[in-house]
């Protein structure tokens, strides 16, 4: 497979800048991967969508203000992009500099917070802060919004660039299918009887890298850590007894299903684990039947994943058909639900 394969044209103006005036206001695009059949809809369509014994498994991760601004402590400017947090002090980061900052030099950021950079891993600094990392960012940094979306960060962004249901702090991009949900939809899903399971995979930064290589096997993913609980294991092998359909929301939650299951032969291992899956058309899928989904850049490792999943003419069609109809790119966009 090349890379030219998954390409496509997309207007400028039809990349969203901001979110819908509500979580829930977006439009939806059903694809039947099956049939191709394709039906436009408005989001809160999904709750005739799903049956009863379906399952979502939303991703709970919690995006951090990850981006810092400051100078080193030569004076030159600087931006900290932070990629992980390893402990307490210590985080992976990308570094912008019109230098490259050395081993034991210090950073000096946001309102006069110190960090030491301890050492260069191939495109990272480990950078290390004496006070707690989390809470530095919280009260210094920024929300990391992602590159094509052109306007610094403000508050509406620290509100809606996070899922209602966001837990555990690590994220530096929103597992952004989750932002169509609101509490009251959520409320009515479980009403109606779908069920809903959480997993935790805190998206990286690597996840807006381009893919610089043409032939596509050739392209390696970035590690991304991910925590299953045992009651997600369950309740997945609950929904299967009862003829339900797994409903992946975001490729986030499907990479770390999909993972999960590849390390076990009997199904899906719960537990911590790092992955590099890189899920393509001829991929294998094991656990999601659905996935809900927004829509992906040209040429992207998720424009990949969603065409292993519906098929590569499908998609075509549909962000064809998405592009004709002016939906909303990306993540602040509308979205899809496909139906594998």
């Amino acid at each position: 497979m090349h890379l030219s394969d998954f390409d496509y044209d997309l207007p400028a103006e039809l990349i969203a800048q901001h979110p819908a005036a509500e979580r829930t206001a977006s439009r939806l695009l059903h694809l039947d991967a099956k049939t191709g059949a394709m039906h436009d809809g408005r989001f809160t369509d999904i709750l005739e969508l799903l049956g009863a014994n379906d399952l979502l498994v939303v991703n709970d991760t919690r995006v951090i203000k990850a981006r810092l601004r400051g100078r080193k402590d030569s004076g030159g400017e600087v931006e900290v992009l932070v990629e992980r947090v390893l402990d307490a002090h210590r985080v992976l980061a990308q570094v912008r500099a019109s230098k490259t900052p050395r081993a034991g030099r210090k950073l000096v950021l946001g309102r006069g917070v110190e960090a030491e950079v301890v050492a260069r891993h191939d495109e990272f600094f480990e950078l290390r802060f004496g006070d707690g990392v989390l809470d530095v960012l919280a009260r210094e940094g920024e929300v990391p919004l992602p590159p094509y979306i052109t306007h610094a960060a403000r508050a509406e962004d620290e509100a809606r660039y996070q899922t209602v249901y966001a837990r555990a702090p690590g994220a530096v991009a929103a597992p952004t299918a989750g932002l169509h949900f609101d509490a009251p939809l959520l409320g009515r899903l479980k009403a109606k009887g779908v069920g809903i399971a959480s997993l935790t995979l805190h998206v990286g930064a690597g996840t807006f890298q381009p893919v610089r290589v043409e032939d596509v096997s050739q392209h390696v993913m970035h590690s991304e850590w991910y925590d299953i609980p045992q009651a997600t294991v369950d309740a997945i092998a609950a929904t299967r007894k009862k003829n339900g359909r797994v409903v992946a929301v975001g490729t986030t939650a499907l990479r770390a299903l999909e993972a999960a299951a590849a390390i076990g032969e009997e199904g899906i291992v719960a537990g911590t684990a790092e992955t590099r899956i890189f899920i393509v058309p001829g991929f294998h899928f094991r656990v999601a039947d659905r996935l809900v989904t927004n829509f992906h850049l040209p040429r992207s490792t998720l424009l990949m994943l969603v065409s292993a999943f519906a098929g590569r003419d499908n998609i075509r069609r549909a962000y064809e058909h998405a592009v004709a109809h002016r939906y909303r790119f990306f993540s602040y966009g509308d979205a899809m639900l496909i139906d594998r």
